[in-house]
């Protein structure tokens, strides 16, 4: 498993290298928008909620002594479960309305290294593209949001509260990169048997993730690269492990 996580990191290094020898940047300005206004429309309303929710917890305090700190304390508890919800909706939405975009790009490096290998692909249109992109997404939001949320109440307890953002980021770091490797899995599996790839490979989606939830933690550089780079590392490592699969299928025949 750690090893596995590792090399999903790992696989980040010679991405944007990658991406300049096969000309793919172009096929990375739209979901750059997509992405940038994404973040904006998200980074808005997590600035008029947090004081909301923030103001919500401070209610509950029912004395004077220590109300400004109660005060204080559930401001940054009510920004931190903003940000923390943002970011999952943030990724989510931008990978799923991606789809159609990273498709190509996934492609593209299929025929670079395995142009040998002739692969068979399922074919699909923009919309079926688009479809399966929202509906891997929705799949994974829901189930993000099903574990996070209860991981979030955790912080209220001390100590505790550490360990629960480090699984919080680690869950998150999951579904991103089971969302990066899917843009290559739609060509060659159908939804149920996608799932099954990524959670065999989960140390790997994990990895990939990682850094893809770091990446957005760069104020700015973050949201333009962060789709092009764990793309192309996730697509990198996704083929490689579906092309040795079919590979040892020929072996055992």
């Amino acid at each position: 498993m750690l090893k596995d996580i590792f090399l999903g990191v790992r696989e980040y290094a010679g991405a944007a290298s990658l991406i300049s020898e096969l000309k793919l940047w172009r096929y990375f300005v739209i979901p750059i928008l997509i992405s940038i206004m994404t973040a904006i429309f998200i980074g808005m309303e997590a600035y008029v909620l947090s004081d909301n929710i923030g103001g919500y917890i401070a209610q509950t305090w029912g004395f004077e002594w220590g109300k400004e700190t109660f005060s204080t304390i559930s401001n940054f508890i009510g920004a931190l479960f903003v940000l923390i919800i943002g970011l999952i909706l943030y990724k989510h939405i931008v990978m799923a309305l991606s789809a159609p975009f990273m498709s190509p790009v996934s492609e593209k490096i299929e025929t670079y290294f395995y142009s040998d290998a002739h692969p068979k692909y399922r074919k699909t249109s923009f919309f079926d593209q688009l479809w399966r992109g929202i509906r891997i997404n929705i799949r994974n939001l829901f189930r993000a949001l099903l574990i996070t949320l209860p991981i979030l109440l955790l912080k209220f307890i001390p100590i505790v509260n550490i360990f629960s953002t480090l699984l919080v980021f680690l869950v998150q770091a999951y579904y991103a990169g089971f969302g990066n490797m899917d843009y290559t899995l739609e060509r060659h599996f159908g939804y149920k048997q996608s799932v099954q790839f990524v959670r065999k490979n989960k140390g790997f989606a994990t990895g990939n993730g990682i850094v893809f939830m770091l990446l957005l933690l760069v104020p700015f550089v973050g949201i333009i690269f962060v789709l092009p780079l764990s793309v192309t590392a996730a697509s990198k490592r996704t083929l490689q492990i579906i092309h040795q699969e079919n590979q040892d299928l020929i072996y055992e025949k």
